[in-house]
């Protein structure tokens, strides 16, 4: 597999330096990205850099991630409009053994091969390194002029804000550029890839070794990732979707790229997965035949799903999916965890009712008009219930009068109502 061109075709280079293609070609090469280890999950604005390390591996080369635990005490001026938060050492070590048992799912680490993926945190180097040495080794060789000519550095200091930029961030493209230099000299390293917001502080990089080794070392960097519409990838309402559970549950996450638009599947499906282009260009064939079966973000959402969680997170979300959407089974309700089933019914009206009410149990119709106002009235929920037009937990409702108690609850707190074939209700028990 030719790396360069896996991602070209994918539309995964943005720009890359002279000679970087001529590098690969000629032996094995180790390349970095640097993670920001401000969280002890990534989110999936990082998979297209993992990405890029994954097919980087595939292609027989060695990739390396860098967690930025020095440089994540400072904060990269790129693209931002403040300054951010600093972590101490504990907080930074707790983030980074997250983030690796992460990238783990995504590269090889353990195996005996030359090109297996290593995990480096910039703070093992720096921590020691004294101010003195450091602006005497690497602050001479690159002039301020140079930095002031960065892109980010111009637009923080053009802006209308009054804040300015401390001279903290301002040093923050010296330290990136001193970890490329210390990982060529360490790990023979001889390309570091990123986005294209970070082209400013991977070429002083390569400059800083230039200058310093006379040798060569190469930059590559993705397209930043957008929306068809102008949105910023991967925020939703609530935030970002993060590849931890905790955070984002794995039927939330698979949701996130069945509801992508047909434009965005086109793309997203070459940039976060290792389909080949065969078989993309046949699914997008496929797809452009029949755009309402949804091909194409089917398979981007299982792919991205199994990849990060596991194929079992996958069929649960699909089944969870179903339930909303299509015919599912009681069974399949009760099976799904409370964190899902709240997921799944976002948005649905809810009723708070008092436990005690499920604890002696209620009649259905009483329930369901006087207790929490599903129906506005009895007459019509009698119509409906003899029609088989209400469910309770994906059961038809056969009686009106039928008991409804605690031991309908699921998970000991919800009740599901289905009113017709679309209108559902949650009652929660509190």
């Amino acid at each position: 597999m030719n790396f360069i061109e896996e991602l070209q075709w994918r539309g995964m280079i943005h720009t890359m330096m002279p000679g970087t293609e001529e590098q690969l070609a000629k032996e094995m090469t180790a390349a970095y990205v640097g993670i920001d280890p401000t969280a002890d999950s990534l989110h999936i604005g990082h998979l297209v850099s993992v990405m890029m390390l994954r097919h980087f591996q595939h292609a027989g080369h060695k990739p390396i991630a860098l967690v930025g635990g020095a440089t994540g005490m400072i904060g990269d001026p790129s693209g931002k409009s403040a300054e951010r938060n600093l972590l101490d050492e504990a907080a930074l070590r707790h983030n980074q053994e997250s983030i690796k048992a992460q990238l783990a799912k995504f590269l090889d680490f353990e195996s005996n091969a030359p090109n297996a993926a290593e995990l480096v945190n910039n703070y093992d180097w720096m921590k020691d390194y004294s101010f003195l040495d450091f602006i005497r080794d690497v602050g001479k060789h690159i002039t301020v002029n140079y930095m002031m000519a960065k892109e980010s550095v111009k637009k923080r200091l053009s802006s209308e804000s009054s804040v300015g930029m401390s001279f903290t961030e301002f040093s923050y493209q010296l330290l990136q550029g001193y970890d490329f230099l210390w990982l060529n000299q360490n790990k023979n390293c001889k390309l570091q890839m990123g986005g294209s917001d970070q082209w400013g502080n991977i070429t002083t990089g390569t400059e800083l070794i230039r200058r310093k080794t006379d040798s060569d070392a190469f930059a590559l960097v993705c397209p930043l990732i957008t929306k068809a519409d102008g949105g910023k990838f991967g925020k939703t309402e609530s935030g970002n979707v993060w590849l931890d559970r905790r955070y984002t549950s794995p039927y939330k996450f698979f949701q996130f790229w069945m509801n992508v638009s047909d434009v965005d599947a086109e793309k997203y499906i070459k940039i976060f997965t290792s389909i080949n282009k065969e078989e993309i260009d046949a699914l997008i064939i496929e797809h452009a035949a029949a755009p309402h079966l949804r091909i194409l973000q089917k398979r981007l959402a299982k792919e991205v799903t199994i990849l990060v969680h596991s194929e079992e997170d996958y069929d649960a979300a699909v089944e969870a999916s179903g339930i909303l959407f299509g015919n599912a089974t009681s069974e399949a309700l009760k099976k799904l965890d409370e964190d899902t089933l709240l997921a799944v019914f976002d948005g649905v009206p809810q009723f708070k009712v008092e436990k005690a009410v499920f604890e002696t149990g209620a009649k259905a119709i009483d329930l369901l008009v006087d207790t929490a106002a599903v129906f506005p009235s009895k007459g019509e929920m009698r119509k409906l219930v003899q029609s088989g037009g209400v469910s309770i937990n994906k059961e038809k409702l056969a009686n009106q009068d039928e008991i409804i108690s605690a031991v309908n609850l699921l998970n000991n707190k919800y009740l599901l109502v289905q009113k017709g074939k679309k209108n559902y209700y949650l009652l929660i028990a509190e």
